[in-house]
């Protein structure tokens, strides 16, 4: 199913932007995991809506209930499976979409995949909302990694043309705005704020780091960790592109320079440099495993632009109306640690195996 990832844990995301509720069932979960359910809590409320100005101003608790799964507490061995409810929903401002797709999103693809029978109201099943519940299952695998050693941040890197600077080597959750430099995060929020008065929207790039990732997850080819982890993260909508360790900028290097030197540490073989991203022939080396996600602007913009009526057939102009994101990069940072933990307990769950 598409809707589905994983294979020593399985996850399956359900619902609908405007539906009744969102949710999410996680199966392969060991009994007897104990689930801070406080900490998931404000793991949720860093992705929730309508908490700042640079964020829809749609207003969703975005509160789990738990159906199953999880009991005084502790993981039971069962299916988890959680439902959020849609509460804050005005799906009049979506009417017009019906015949008339937004360029740049998935409102005309779905309606040919489909044949108009898709729910369009505020994206459907291609809506952003459904990365609540991408969260439950993501912040559930990093409780889960964390008592193993293993720690998964994730950060800002860039909005529009305004970069970061520093060096990512922390948690920065416990920032509104998470950037290593507050002075840049103040020009990019100033940044979102000018296009936003234009009837614009501004992308980025997430930074995200796994520390304490033993050598030896991941396999070969088609299951690689980059693999695993692209392939979880481009469950979040608008992703348009991921890169591991120095990624592109490898190909303008020549091989001494960016092969990672190797040297003895403490018992543990470590590299000198870490351009592979902590990952080579898909398993890891026990570096930190790093990669960039890049997010295109959103698509729903106040500015006037050109579409083609599905009914008439006819080309029409597009004025959207209803409630978005200039700049759904901040809500983003943690969908991405959400991803990359699934994918990172799936394959650790793996190599357990095989030990």
């Amino acid at each position: 199913m598409s809707s589905s990832y994983g294979e020593n844990i399985e996850l399956t995301i359900f619902g609908q932007s405007h539906s009744s509720g969102i949710g999410m069932t996680l199966q392969g979960v060991p009994a007897g995991k104990e689930i801070d359910m406080e900490e998931l809590a404000k793991f949720l409320a860093r992705r929730a809506p309508g908490r700042n100005e640079y964020s829809t101003p749609r207003k969703e608790p975005d509160e789990p209930e738990f159906l199953s799964g999880i009991f005084n507490g502790k993981t039971c061995g069962t299916p988890i499976t959680a439902i959020i409810r849609n509460k804050d929903r005005r799906s009049e401002d979506y009417s017009a979409l019906k015949d008339l797709p937004r360029p740049g999103h998935a409102d005309y693809t779905a309606n040919i995949k489909y044949f108009g029978a898709q729910d369009y109201r505020g994206g459907g099943h291609f809506s952003g909302r459904l990365t609540a519940a991408l969260c439950v299952a993501g912040g559930i695998c990093k409780q889960l990694l964390a008592k193993e050693g293993i720690e998964v941040h994730a950060r800002i890197s860039s909005i529009g043309p305004i970069r970061d600077r520093g060096e990512f080597v922390e948690s920065l959750e416990d920032k509104v705005f998470p950037v290593c430099d507050d002075e840049m995060g103040e020009k990019m929020r100033e940044y979102i704020a000018e296009r936003r008065a234009e009837g614009d929207s501004v992308g980025g790039t997430v930074e995200c780091v796994i520390l304490g990732a033993p050598a030896g997850l991941g396999d070969p080819i088609f299951d690689g960790m980059e693999n695993r982890i692209a392939n979880a993260v481009f469950g979040i909508p608008a992703v348009k592109g991921i890169e591991f360790g120095i990624g592109f900028a490898a190909a303008d290097l020549c091989g001494s320079e960016n092969n990672d030197g190797m040297y003895m540490e403490d018992g543990e073989i470590r590299t000198v440099t870490n351009h592979a991203g902590g990952i080579l022939g898909g398993i890891t080396n026990g570096m930190p495993v790093t990669f960039k996600v890049a997010f295109k602007p959103t698509p729903s913009i106040t500015k006037a632009q050109r579409s083609v009526n599905l009914t008439t057939k006819e080309d029409e102009g597009l004025m959207i109306a209803g409630r978005h994101d200039p700049c759904i990069v901040p809500r983003a940072v943690p969908c991405v640690e959400a991803a990359a933990a699934i994918a990172v307990y799936d394959a650790f769950l793996a190599r357990k195996r095989e030990l």
